[in-house]
């Protein structure tokens, strides 16, 4: 009977409360809203009921606060609790703590449903994530290129490559941009990577936009040496051709002998090609193992040029041309022409294809006879120059260029050198 008493002893507890506060509404009232559980509504109706003896009964029918609620047929005392409700709170004054508890016990549980688990949290961010695109699923090693994109792009501190801004996998060019270093890479994440932060760091140095746009050449020295042309074709695109006519220097000193000066040049009228392929007009992004769309042709004239006394000067400024651009324009190349090539350099062809990819061996295509160029682009042999074989105009007058400017001479020494 000790035992089954002493619930009816904490029963008073809400009465006590109520003594005290003329307004016991307003004492269970936060209690009531700050219990999310089904037995917070059991405890709710319990507190008018102190004043009001029918709705006693009704406790049995929630059995999860049977310790708190009066329990009319087990008990004797219930039904003098109801006629003299005053009497029995002055005789529990300690019992309000056990309530305060169970209070506390509610806000914590209440507080941490509030906040969602660490698990749930991360299960719900990873549902919200977009799925990553095909093209990078199912090529990993690109996927994981760009993991490291971001740590590349600060590392450098430069982010624009053949102009385009590089940003993330769902920006198409900047995905065509990335896979061209991969693709030359064979694959290869870690020398795709190191490539492409070479790349960037040049390019941040050098500023070849700016060798475009804001700078001019001597035409003494380059002038009718390199040309561009962009020729449309019917469900294809455009095809772009640079043209580097090396037979038409007309001072070797003079267009070789400042190695960076003629670097600058070489890679301003590459620049300006890169631009004809609009890559940063890209909407589509390439397949990794189809077509590239994005790549030119080139022309290397060497009518008059003698190969057996090459000049110094073209050797140093070759090998630092063909340096800066297997590192800063990878994958860009489609097929490249050596015309007016002396039979007697074939050799030289068929020695390359020991020491070279069959990738890279398959691109070039020595042609003795210039003329014999426009049967490579059959459609296209309408529109190419007439010394190359088609019937189109000639290079100079119709193509484009870079920037040029007559070097101005002082007087006084175009005097001199006129004297001499």
């Amino acid at each position: 009977m000790a035992d089954q008493e002493k619930p009816q002893e904490t029963v008073p507890a809400p009465a006590t409360q109520v003594k005290d506060q003329p307004e016991p509404e307003t004492e269970t009232a936060p209690a009531t809203e700050s219990l999310p559980e089904p037995a917070s509504e059991a405890e709710a109706k319990p507190a008018p009921a102190a004043a009001a003896a029918p709705e006693a009964p009704e406790a049995p029918e929630e059995p999860e606060v049977a310790t708190e609620v009066p329990n009319p047929p087990e008990t004797q005392t219930a039904p003098e609790s109801v006629p003299e409700p005053t009497k029995t709170i002055p005789e529990q004054p300690a019992e309000p703590a056990p309530e305060s508890l169970p209070e506390a016990s509610v806000a914590v549980a209440a507080a941490a449903a509030a906040e969602p688990a660490p698990e749930a949290t991360t299960a719900a961010a990873e549902e919200e994530k977009e799925p990553k695109p095909e093209y990078i699923t199912k090529t990993p090693a690109l996927e994981q290129l760009f993991e490291k994109l971001p740590d590349i792009l600060s590392s450098t501190g430069h982010d624009e490559m053949w102009g385009v801004s590089l940003k993330d996998f769902n920006d198409a060019p900047t995905v065509n941009v990335v896979m061209k270093f991969l693709r030359a890479n064979d694959g290869n994440v870690k020398l795709a990577e190191e490539q492409l932060i070479k790349a960037l760091q040049w390019r941040k140095q050098m500023d070849p936009l700016a060798l475009v746009d804001s700078t001019s050449y001597d035409a003494a020295k380059f002038g009718g040496l390199g040309y561009l042309t962009t020729y449309p074709r019917e469900g294809s695109g455009d095809l772009v051709v640079t043209w580097n006519l090396y037979g038409a220097v007309k001072n070797i000193d003079q267009t070789f002998g400042d190695m960076d000066e003629f670097v600058k040049w070489r890679v301003a009228l590459m620049e300006l090609a890169v631009r004809e392929l609009k890559m940063d007009q890209a909407t589509e992004v390439m397949d990794y193992n189809g077509e590239d769309p994005y790549r030119m042709i080139q022309v290397h004239d060497y009518l008059n040029v003698s190969f057996l006394r090459l000049n110094p000067n073209i050797r140093a400024a070759t090998k630092k041309t063909i340096e800066v651009f297997s590192t800063a324009y990878p994958e860009l190349l489609r097929e490249k022409f050596f015309v007016n090539v002396p039979a007697i350099m074939g050799w030289m062809f068929a020695a390359i294809k020991l020491f070279v990819s069959a990738n890279t061996t398959r691109k070039f295509h020595p042609i003795s006879n210039g003329a014999n160029l426009a049967r490579e682009f059959p459609t296209l042999k309408d529109k190419f120059p007439k010394v190359y074989g088609g019937s189109g105009p000639d290079l100079e007058g119709s193509a484009r260029t870079v920037s040029l400017e007559q070097e101005i001479v002082p007087e006084a020494e175009a005097v001199a050198a006129a004297a001499a």
